[in-house]
């Protein structure tokens, strides 16, 4: 049976959009009207944010609060990594989903050896660089750290020397760069990218699985494809942004994206990914309530990560 903790990251300093930091305390509320004791069954951190940033002027237009994420990206890896090597599951819940690169990193610096394969189920690539970044949110760049890549075949920006230090120093923190490799890293419910991403995606090969596959399918036939394909993979994250859902039901996040999954289809992916053993990290992200109507997106999130952790603690 898996120790599970929950580490809490209440930031929202990488979105574009304000309200991501108030998700977490909205899920808890769904929880609560749920009547569920979800929330006290597990051993909890909350990582301390720096969101006080938001009121002060941007120094870096290309990666925007760049300086305070880097800080956070300290604090998250440090907590993974300890949650890990400490034998517990660490279940992530994040504000904005920059945040996901310091998971990787967390998950990298525990494991070493290891070689680490990431299914990201969201709307967006999320492979934007500062060189490449249409609106300068570095929650649109997570997976770019992950894999190192700046792609530089497709800048169109020239990055001062203060940008181009705090990138480098998130692509290398723990002193291991990539973290994953392209190759290893599954993309599910991808619907709106830039060309800069799809680049990345056809250069390294990367793998693709789109809504209509998922419902062609079916969730199982789709990760049991997964996990043959991650085969090579001795440890697996799970990153899971809200905005993979459709718009109808996902208003309450950032960015909604039409044709994306029905709560039941993600629900079930999450659920049947979760009974592999290899997988090592979970993590929820990209709630806003301040966009919702009746928590409604909170309550969908909370009902897939209950569903999800009661899965793994059966394994």
């Amino acid at each position: 049976m898996k120790n599970i903790k929950l580490i809490e990251v209440p930031s929202e300093i990488g979105a574009g959009t304000r309200g991501a930091s108030l998700g977490i305390d909205a899920i808890k509320i769904a929880a609560l009207d749920f009547m569920s004791n979800f929330f006290i069954h597990f051993p909890s951190e909350k990582i301390p944010h720096e969101n006080k940033l938001l009121y002060e002027p941007i120094e870096s237009p290309y990666a925007k609060r760049i300086k305070g994420i880097a800080v956070l990206y300290e604090r998250v890896s440090k907590a993974v990594c300890d949650s890990i090597k400490n034998n517990f599951f660490p279940v992530v819940l994040s504000g904005d989903h920059s945040i996901a690169g310091a998971t990787i990193a967390g998950i990298k610096i525990a494991k070493p050896k290891s070689k680490i394969g990431v299914i990201w189920i969201d709307a967006h690539a999320d492979m934007h660089t500062p060189y490449t970044t249409p609106s300068g949110n570095v929650h649109g760049m997570a997976l770019a750290a992950a894999i190192n890549e700046d792609n530089e075949d497709c800048a169109v920006h020239e990055l001062d020397e203060e940008t181009k230090k705090y990138w480098n120093q998130l692509k290398n923190i723990g002193k291991i760069a990539p973290k994953v490799l392209p190759e290893d890293v599954v993309l599910i419910s991808l619907r709106d990218y830039e060309k800069e991403e799809r680049h990345i995606i056809e250069k390294h090969g990367m793998k693709v699985i789109t809504t209509n596959e998922v419902r062609r399918k079916g969730p199982e036939n789709v990760v049991r494809s997964v996990i043959r394909y991650l085969s090579d993979c001795s440890d697996i994250y799970i990153s899971f942004d809200v905005d993979s859902l459709d718009s109808s039901i996902s208003k309450g996040t950032g960015t909604p994206v039409n044709n994306g999954l029905r709560e039941r289809e993600v629900e079930d992916l999450i659920s049947k990914f979760m009974q592999n053993r290899k997988i090592c990290c979970f993590e929820i992200t990209e709630v806003n309530p301040t966009l919702d109507k009746e928590n409604l997106m909170s309550e969908i999130a909370f009902n897939i990560l209950q569903r999800s952790v009661n899965v793994l603690m059966m394994n």
